[in-house]
């Protein structure tokens, strides 16, 4: 059986991913394939900048609202639902189009990236949990710059999420993330076509602190402060940007204004860490630069890039 082709679209929050996903989508017959974390969780939209049924245009968006915010997910479970989503809509003879800024999910899935050794441990998460509660993360981040120093530069000292993980896997498997990471290859069970967009640094931070201005207006401080009162501060998704940064406003910690400086913030930091993931870890990207005001002459240029390249995987005997 042939592989079946996928196109990805990738690159730092904010370019226009979603925007050309879904054209993509529209121009070739496709459908769109959720590869941003925060987005898998019900509740989470607006600091998510997940897709409104008006931006979608009428075409399937799959792995989205699929957790609840209480759910254990992992780029482990992400591979599979993935997998299962492409299948199904290469049957169909649809055009899978997988669109999303987290890029170790999307290295994870579209590669071939082994989790058969990684198993969870649901007792020693607890057992950190409880530690960390009583006396704080620095004693088990210690410990990850002791068995995994390379890993532990890349995680923030305070990510408790993270942290646990990178710990539990060196428990469970014997093998640090980092050695796990060393030996994948870059094989896969697609064809994948992958876009990548970027824009000048400049301008891409300039979209960042407007789409966060635009979040504060359409009220995702409302949004935040129903899912803090319905699920706490331990839901996984309510340590995303856009959401932790409420929680010491709404203990009385700093001002509202504080609150939306470190969004934005964190969020220009995150677009750098996730274009330096993409350079270091994804190959054969096909780099595009946006001009915000003229996006249409990219995306023609993009288009026409991915009907060669599709005629060219369809007439391979791979």
């Amino acid at each position: 059986m042939n592989r079946p082709i996928v196109v990805s679209v990738i690159g730092p929050t904010a370019v226009g991913k979603t925007k050309l996903g879904i054209e993509i989508a529209k121009r070739f017959k496709g459908e769109v394939i959720n590869a941003d974390s925060m987005q898998f969780y019900q509740n989470f939209d607006i600091g998510s900048a997940k897709v409104t049924e008006d931006e979608a245009e009428g075409i399937p968006h799959h792995l989205i609202d699929h957790l609840k915010p209480y759910d254990e997910y992992s780029a482990a479970d992400f591979k599979v639902d993935l997998k299962d989503c492409v299948n199904d809509i290469s049957i169909r003879e649809k055009l899978p189009v997988v669109v999303g800024g987290t890029g170790f999910y999307v290295h994870s899935a579209l590669f071939d990236f082994q989790f058969s050794d990684v198993k969870r441990d649901s007792e020693f998460v607890k057992k950190a949990l409880n530690d960390i509660e009583n006396n704080g993360i620095d004693p088990y981040y210690e410990k990850l710059k002791q068995i995994d120093p390379k890993q532990a530069s890349k995680i923030h000292p305070h990510n408790i999420r993270r942290v646990i993980r990178a710990l539990e896997v060196y428990e469970t498997s014997g093998q640090t993330l980092s050695e796990i990471e060393k030996d994948q290859t870059f094989d896969s069970p697609y064809k994948i076509i992958l876009i990548g967009l970027n824009m000048d640094r400049e301008v891409l931070y300039k979209r960042i602190n407007q789409r966060v201005d635009d979040m504060i207006e359409n009220g995702l401080l409302e949004e935040v402060k129903w899912l803090y009162e319905t699920y706490g501060e331990g839901a996984q998704p309510m340590q995303g940007i856009g959401y932790k940064e409420w929680i010491p406003y709404f203990k009385g910690e700093y001002t509202k204004e504080e609150a939306i400086r470190l969004i934005k913030r964190n969020t220009r930091r995150f677009a750098k860490r996730q274009l330096t993931y993409y350079r270091n870890k994804i190959p054969d990207v096909e780099w595009y630069k946006v001009d915000p005001d003229n996006y249409w002459q990219t995306f023609e240029d993009i288009f026409e890039n991915i009907e060669g390249k599709i005629k060219d995987l369809s007439n391979s005997k791979q």
